[in-house]
């Protein structure tokens, strides 16, 4: 009698390999009932596991990343040299440079003039050492105590990408699992009407480089480990809205005859992704309450937006991002990212780099100092940086008043 289904009969036909990975999903299928809440083993009661084994106590359970798309100025903003100056337009010594490449932009250059910064640093009160800051960053000088500047990493790509997808994912090549993805898949979920890693774009006048999902992506990683992106304009996440006409009830019959269905489809097929879809369909479904809620700053106190500036109440604004990543860490999501791009400052560094900071100077500082007083800062890593640093030649002319700088990414 003639198979009528060949593909089935395909399906059946396996490899060694392919019985010994079917026959251990008896073990998968046995947790798909607990599968929604696995995540929160990471976290009982909000808190996370005791570490034992550890040399340390982990004191992190959060982790805010402020990257700064472009390359910001280290030598205009945190890197105090008071000897360029005496050094101001003579050629950079070959000893300094010491056959580091250089990018096309500054390869045909006659000269590499040092190019001192035109900014004050002030030395701000940070236990023994202090801080240098730039008067770019004011606000920040404020909170000085609780910085810690790390002079000493460095990247090797002299381009922004792949030198973004290097410090975001650690390789160069586009396809591995981002920073907050792994920490999503090692360390679980503290909210389970949330997801774990939320991405948020900061409004900015100067935004040359494109940013591409694969920053906050899983790579290899079940998907549901993926940054999700909050948007400031239209719906905060898509396609998270019922059709006109669909009720809550509707919708979460249609995801348990669909979550059947996957059930069913993981049972026969094995493939992991089938879970993670899962997961992601009933996330989804809790969002369309826990996102509006996230959302209504109307609970806001007048202090609140005056720490944050009066640019906090205009969504999309770097400020905005930084009062939503507070509101997100004190809901117990465990990855929050923020980025700002517009940092490639080439030539008109002061002018670029004097918007830039005014665009997230403040925010910076209020949410440090709102995390603080919330008793949360102990407990949560805030990181502030870009993929490189900029180089201490000047790129183009350069005069007392203006200048701009290439890449550098030994810095």
């Amino acid at each position: 009698m003639k198979n009528l289904e060949p593909i089935r009969e395909r399906e059946l036909n396996l490899t060694r390999r392919q019985l010994f990975g079917k026959t251990a999903l008896g073990l998968g299928t046995a947790a798909i009932a607990n599968l929604l809440g696995r995540d929160l083993l990471a976290a009982k009661d909000g808190s996370d596991a005791k570490g034992e084994g550890l040399h340390h106590q982990p004191k992190a359970k959060r982790v805010i990343y402020l990257f700064m798309s472009g390359g910001p100025s280290h030598h205009d903003l945190w890197d105090y040299k008071p000897k360029m100056k005496e050094m101001f337009g003579q050629p950079l010594p070959e000893h300094i440079r010491d056959g580091q490449r250089i990018t096309g932009m500054t390869a045909k250059q006659k000269t590499l003039p040092v190019c001192p910064s035109k900014y004050k640093f002030t030395k701000a009160e940070n236990n023994d050492r202090g801080v240098w800051v730039s008067e770019l960053l004011p606000h920040t000088a404020t909170v000085a105590k609780e910085l810690c500047v790390v002079h000493s990493t460095y990247t090797e790509a002299i381009n922004h990408d792949p030198a973004i997808t290097y410090i975001q994912t650690g390789s160069q090549i586009p396809g591995r699992p981002s920073l907050g993805a792994w920490l999503s898949y090692g360390l679980g979920s503290m909210n389970e009407n949330l997801p774990s890693y939320i991405v948020m774009h900061a409004k900015t006048s100067f935004a040359e480089q494109s940013l591409f999902s694969r920053l906050w992506g899983t790579g290899f990683l079940p998907s549901d480990h993926q940054g999700v992106l909050l948007r400031s304009q239209g719906d905060p996440v898509l396609y998270l809205n019922n059709p006109n006409g669909v009720t809550r009830d509707d919708r979460r019959a249609q995801l348990d005859v669909l979550s059947a269905l996957n059930q069913q489809h993981y049972k026969e097929y094995g493939d992991r992704e089938v879970l993670a879809r899962i997961k992601q369909h009933e996330m989804a479904f809790r969002m369309q309450s826990s996102v509006p809620e996230l959302m209504d700053l109307s609970q806001e106190s007048e202090e609140t937006f005056k720490l944050y500036g009066e640019e906090a109440r205009q969504p999309g604004t770097f400020a905005a991002c930084c009062l939503n990543a507070r509101r997100l860490a004190e809901r117990g999501v465990r990855n929050i990212q923020i980025f700002h791009r517009g940092w490639d400052a080439h030539g008109g560094l002061p002018r670029e780099h004097e918007s830039q900071c005014k665009d997230v100077d403040q925010g910076c500082a209020a949410l440090i100092k709102d995390l603080k007083q919330r008793g949360l800062l102990d407990e949560t890593l805030v990181i502030w940086g870009g993929e490189f640093g900029r180089t201490a030649y000047c790129q183009g002319k350069l005069t007392k008043e203006n200048y701009g700088r290439d890449h550098h990414p030994r810095c």
